[in-house]
């Protein structure tokens, strides 16, 4: 599962706990997964949900908000959370889908494929924020539940690792991007690239600065094949 990653010191202390998901199994909800998002305010790129229930009868050790960790920590507890869970899922949205449905409607299509590809029928949901993007009757917003509850958090580290990949990948197709960096996010090298050479296929169109730019194709660049 990867070695345990070295605590920093500034981390120490702040670990997520499992008060949230102790309530629900109190309450007979025995099966509860934690969802978090990753990608909705960048410019490139799907958006990204990750479902992760919890092993009730196993440990696990350094699990933070991902944006509490640099990225080669993230790595490691990646392939210790996926080997700890009961059940761990991703969902996407593309970059095609956030553009045609809308973030919001996209948030919870990512949240449902997420849910579906669980292995085990889900209880209750957990969920970071105050905004319920599941629905049905079954999930607790949380306000920094990413920092709160383990499950969420897990969730949180499974979806981002996830995505980074995406892009990361998707930098060795268009290296002017930076996308390895900023992940399709907002950056110099990214509002220059665009600029310059226009949008690629992984860009939302549906942002109004996008408007007038190029299409891949028109900027010569080979469209990318395979899934996002």
């Amino acid at each position: 599962m990867g070695s345990r990653p070295k605590m920093r010191k500034a981390l120490r202390g702040r670990a997520p706990g499992l008060a949230a998901e102790r309530r629900l199994w109190a309450a007979g909800h025995g099966v509860v997964a934690g969802l978090d998002e990753v990608g909705r305010g960048s410019w490139a790129g799907p958006l990204t949900v990750g479902a992760v229930v919890v092993n009730r009868g196993r440990r696990i050790t350094g699990v933070r908000d991902s944006k509490m960790l640099t990225e080669p920590e993230r790595e490691v507890l990646y392939d210790r959370i996926t080997g700890w869970a009961l059940a761990w899922s991703i969902g996407h949205a593309s970059n095609d889908e956030c553009d045609d449905l809308g973030m919001s409607a996209a948030q919870r299509l990512a949240a449902r494929r997420a849910l579906d590809g669980l292995v085990i029928h889900v209880d209750h949901v957990l969920l970071d924020g105050s905004w319920d993007f599941v629905g049905g009757g079954i999930a607790t917003p949380i306000v920094r539940g990413d920092q709160r509850s383990l499950s969420i958090a897990a969730a949180s580290v499974v979806a981002k690792v996830t995505r980074d990949r995406i892009l990361r990948e998707a930098a060795t197709r268009y290296p002017a991007y930076a996308f390895a960096d900023n992940k399709g996010y907002p950056a110099p090298a990214h509002r220059e690239a665009l600029a310059v050479h226009g949008a690629t296929d992984y860009h939302r169109r549906s942002w109004s600065f996008m408007d007038g730019l190029p299409g891949p194709m028109d900027a010569g660049w080979p469209v990318p094949d395979g899934s996002r």
